[in-house]
């Protein structure tokens, strides 16, 4: 298990939240948990990240920050339940949930022939929206929706000044046309309006949905 603070990420104002990051005594509980929790189907890691205009692809990857890998349901949510909510973390930093542990860059080998999808949310859904889809993730329901030879490989979503971005990591962007994902996203979460959908491979011109 990989793990680091978060400290820094809230808003002033927000720095007292009740679990800005896991203590001691939650980190005993996570290890405790992931030993006896009810296994995932793979392994999936949190990372976190702050995008700031201008820096290099190296600068950014500097820039990334390994939270927790989490191999068990319990061990999910005692890391989902003791970081900050998407809501009171800060504008241009990012947290990703990533299938074994991947790195949320192209650079990564396992996103060098992949893509994702973008989904554009107002902030007041984030939260909803983030935690629907990291089950969906977790509990495979995304990958139902994958052509055979791909796979979903992450969920991230980034907070920005206006609408916040969620995006779906797959591994075959050549393949993302076959898939599903989108009417599974919107069957999962009817009741929220997606300001702008699109998807972008590594090497692809965006298409819009």
């Amino acid at each position: 298990m990989a793990a680091s603070n978060v400290e820094g990420v809230q808003h002033e104002e927000n720095r007292h939240t009740d679990s800005p990051q896991l203590n001691r005594k939650a980190l005993n509980e996570l290890g405790s948990v992931e030993e006896k929790g009810v296994p995932l189907n793979t392994s999936w890691t949190f990372w976190l990240d702050k995008t700031i205009r201008g820096t290099t692809a190296a600068e950014y990857e500097a820039s990334l920050r390994k939270l927790y890998t989490v191999n068990t349901v319990e061990g999910f949510w005692s890391v989902y339940n003791n970081i900050p909510a998407p809501s009171i973390i800060n504008t241009r930093y990012s947290y990703h949930l990533m299938r074994h542990q991947i790195r949320p860059v192209w650079e990564d080998e396992a996103n060098s022939s992949g893509g994702n999808w973008r989904l554009k949310c107002h902030k007041f859904n984030t939260v909803q929206v983030w935690k629907e889809l990291l089950l969906a993730a977790i509990g495979e329901k995304l990958s139902e929706c994958m052509a055979e030879g791909d796979e979903i490989t992450g969920i991230s979503v980034s907070l920005r000044d206006r609408d916040d971005i969620i995006q779906i990591w797959n591994s075959q962007a050549v393949l993302a046309e076959q898939a599903t994902v989108v009417s599974k996203v919107k069957s999962l979460l009817p009741d929220v309006t997606f300001t702008a959908v699109f998807y972008k491979g590594k090497s692809y011109l965006p298409v819009f949905y």
